[in-house]
């Protein structure tokens, strides 16, 4: 059993490695024997902002093999440049990019570089924010694997999924949102606050009836793209309505157990469902688990959990977007899309354009499947002002262009 004492001296042996420039090797041979942080037993129910953050960053391009499911390797046997890694792991941990808490790496199916900064822990989930609008996504494909839906579902109407709904207090237009246009952000709801009804009744309400109740009238020309809350709350609806037992207990058994995710957090609506547009909170290592679901066309271990036809749709473009109309393009991301709470951009470097699939939520939570170079890349953070798709393509693509 290695001591306390000697544990410490072993981390600190590899940042001062690490800060000093010590060869690729030396580097790889040090991080070997040292174990990624984990949250003590007083921190780990503390919200994110009362984390504590790490004294020194936790970097590894030899990521530890746990009992989880993924595989691991060496960043060595990777072809890409480590100086550069090693210069952009670095430049996190001084923040000189935003707040960071998390960078892993998957090229080839293997993990190959994971670090933690700041609020970063192996162990401890972290708030996806909007990624939890793509794993709602990627429950409905389970749901469709299971029979529990259809393809062809995705073009009903999403009342025909439930029973009881009063038709005569339905705002006009709402009958024939599908599933599809939810998915896509594309339902044309606008919910007018005037029209919610008063705190002390509310609770009286069935809340699907008061959301489609409380929205302006939808015609074709309001059903455009319009990122909003609305849309994953009345997928997670239709999830909950067609599933044995409620979404809360699919989600868990049929989705998460089935990837090996036992460490999560969801948080929950007044109407006791998850919240679909940004409740979740996983492990960094689990996002690199959704990601390699996404790249392995719905395949986990040899068993198709999400039909290939659904994913093909849901992380590829559905609704093309301008450049204008997003916040992460720019001069190195451009093409903006959007599938079924899946985002997809074009990552511009050297010359050279690389299609992207991406799960993306506030303040710096990311899994970006980047299929041409064979590569997951997942971050986390606490940052208002990130970049992250710009860091992507401009300091981690380059890593593994470099010696092609």
């Amino acid at each position: 059993m290695i001591s306390p004492i000697n544990l410490l001296t072993r981390r600190l042996l590899i940042i001062l490695s690490f800060f000093s420039g010590l060869t690729a090797t030396a580097v790889s041979a040090q991080t070997a024997t040292v174990t990624a942080p984990k949250a003590a037993e007083t921190e780990k129910k503390l919200p994110l902002l009362e984390f504590p953050s790490l004294t020194v960053p936790y970097v590894s391009f030899l990521p530890e093999k746990l009992n989880d499911g993924i595989r691991v390797g060496n960043f060595d046997s990777a072809n890409g440049d480590k100086n550069m890694l090693k210069s952009l792991a670095e430049e996190i941990s001084a923040q000189k990019l935003g707040k960071y808490d998390s960078l892993l790496v998957m090229k080839g199916g293997e993990l190959i570089f994971e670090s933690y900064y700041l609020k970063g822990r192996v162990d401890q989930p972290h708030r996806q924010a909007s990624v939890t609008k793509a794993i709602l996504s990627l429950a409905i494909g389970r749901a469709i694997a299971l029979g529990h839906l259809k393809m062809a579902d995705l073009h009903k109407p999403i009342v025909s999924f439930f029973n009881g709904l009063n038709s005569n207090q339905l705002t006009s237009g709402v009958n024939s949102i599908t599933l599809h246009q939810a998915l896509t952000m594309q339902s044309g709801l606008r919910v007018r606050d005037e029209l919610l009804p008063a705190s002390s009744v509310q609770s009286s309400h069935n809340p699907l009836q008061m959301l489609l109740s409380s929205t302006s009238p939808i015609d074709p020309t309001s059903r455009t793209f319009h990122y909003q809350s609305e849309d994953p709350a009345l997928v997670m609806q239709v999830l909950n309505a067609v599933v044995p037992n409620g979404a809360n207990a699919f989600i868990e058994k049929e989705l998460f157990h089935r990837l090996g995710i036992f460490n999560y957090r969801w948080r929950e609506g007044d109407d006791g469902l998850p919240i679909g547009a940004y409740g979740s909170q996983l492990t960094s290592r689990d996002m690199v688990k959704l990601g390699l679901l996404v790249k392995s066309e719905g395949n986990w271990q040899g068993v198709q959990l999400i039909p290939k036809a659904y994913l093909a749709k849901s992380s590829n473009k559905v609704v093309a977007l301008k450049d204008s109309d997003i916040f992460f393009t720019g001069k190195y991301v451009k093409n903006p899309s959007y599938g079924y709470f899946w985002w997809q951009a074009d990552m511009l470097v050297a010359n050279m354009r690389y299609f992207t699939r991406s799960a993306q939520g506030g303040g710096g939570q990311y899994i970006v499947v980047i299929d041409d170079l064979d590569l997951i890349i997942v971050t986390t953070g606490h940052e208002r002002n990130e970049q992250t798709m710009k860091i992507i393509a401009t300091k981690v693509l380059p890593i593994f262009i470099a010696n092609k």
